[in-house]
């Protein structure tokens, strides 16, 4: 790989600015002063340090964000604020987005990346991944519309799939789905004459959402969760 393909995909730097580093003698390979940008390196085997600061590749970046309200789940968008500006202004540049959408009003997990193919498994309606949702309604939530949610109800010409119900209180509780319609839980939860006033993603495949995480704060997913998601 081109020396500053591999610096810019990480957001640090775009190529030009990797080129006058280059020519002003700022960019280090394994220790030595570097003088051509477009130079081969092995990116897994390189120690690479751009203008003082450690490079580090990564062919994918995975980032697990706690969703606050009012930003929509989208890489740009005309009149509202999205999930991707609360990154930093470097990995805004690296062509993430929003693994699966959330409400503007919906917050928790939210999964980034760059990763189309793993992204497109996950979302695939085959796929069942689960996603998890703690949940607060208007109205109790009676054991009769809990069974009528967990067998699947008519949301407007869709019967849902079945789903589980776990309720903590009489309005409070959490939704277990496979699959994702547009406004599902909303819909779901009217169609049993209720009202979502709360709703929180807390799970999403094998992810948990981090509780150290405030809203609006994001981290890298660790190995062993990358590991778990990219596990076919």
């Amino acid at each position: 790989m081109r020396l500053d393909k591999m610096i810019s995909s990480t957001g640090i730097a775009s190529r030009s600015q990797i080129s006058s580093a280059v020519r002003a003698g700022r960019v280090l390979v394994d220790g030595a002063v570097v003088k051509k940008a477009d130079m081969q390196v092995d990116p897994d085997k390189v120690s690479v340090i751009y203008c003082g600061t450690p490079v580090c590749y990564r062919k994918y970046t995975y980032i697990m964000l706690n969703k606050p309200e009012g930003y929509v789940s989208a890489t740009e968008d005309g009149k509202l604020p999205t999930v991707i500006e609360l990154l930093p202004a470097e990995l805004q540049k690296i062509g993430l987005f929003p693994c699966g959408r959330l409400d503007k009003n919906t917050l928790g997990l939210m999964l980034l990346s760059n990763d189309g193919d793993t992204s497109h498994r996950l979302l695939a309606p085959k796929s069942h991944v689960a996603k998890a949702y703690a949940f607060r309604l208007k109205f109790p939530l009676s054991d009769a519309d809990i069974a009528q949610l967990e067998s699947g109800v008519d949301i407007g010409g869709y019967v849902t799939a079945p789903c589980c119900v776990e309720r903590t209180d009489e309005r409070e509780g959490r939704i277990t789905l496979t699959e994702g319609k547009y406004h599902q839980i909303k819909l779901m939860m009217e169609a049993v004459h209720n009202q979502v006033t709360y709703l929180e993603r807390v799970t999403f495949g094998p992810l948990v959402l981090d509780t150290a995480l405030k809203r609006g704060e994001w981290r890298y997913l660790s190995d062993d969760e990358i590991a778990l998601l990219l596990k076919k």
